[in-house]
């Protein structure tokens, strides 16, 4: 038997993931903004656990997120900005904890075009805009 995993039932065309609720993109977003960061921040420092956990949650966090959204805007095609609309427009019945509804709403948003890039393979453009996210978020946070 062959232990090679093939992912190629797990794709789903861009027609397909239209039809998705966009918080679903957001939620994928969400994971894939996270694991980024995680692995830009253990190639990037030389830090233990613990400030690795510290110094990522400056980046994931919801005003975060929405800051980086508000920069990202003057770089999205019409496209991405239909995904940022739909997403921060989705009805979500989730009341934030550490940040306003506003932020909450803007943060989701963001982890929506990162979900939809990652959901429809666009893995160039993603890219460009997860290296964009880190230029930004460094001049915020610094």
């Amino acid at each position: 038997m062959d232990n090679t995993i093939n992912n190629s039932f797990l794709k789903k065309s861009k027609e397909e993931v239209n039809l998705m609720s966009p918080l679903i993109w957001a939620y994928v977003g969400d994971a894939v903004y996270e694991v980024y960061i995680r692995k830009h921040l253990v190639d990037t420092t030389n830090l233990n656990v613990h400030k690795l956990h510290i110094k990522s949650i400056q980046y994931v966090r919801a005003s975060s997120q929405a800051h980086i959204l508000q920069e990202l805007m003057l770089y999205l095609n019409s496209e991405e900005e239909n995904i940022v609309r739909r997403t921060r427009n989705a009805e979500n019945h989730h009341l934030p904890k550490n940040a306003s509804v506003e932020e909450y709403m803007y943060a989701t948003a963001f982890e929506g075009l990162i979900g939809y890039l990652y959901l429809t393979d666009q893995e160039e453009r993603l890219k460009e805009i997860l290296e964009k996210c880190i230029e930004i978020e460094n001049t915020f946070l610094t």
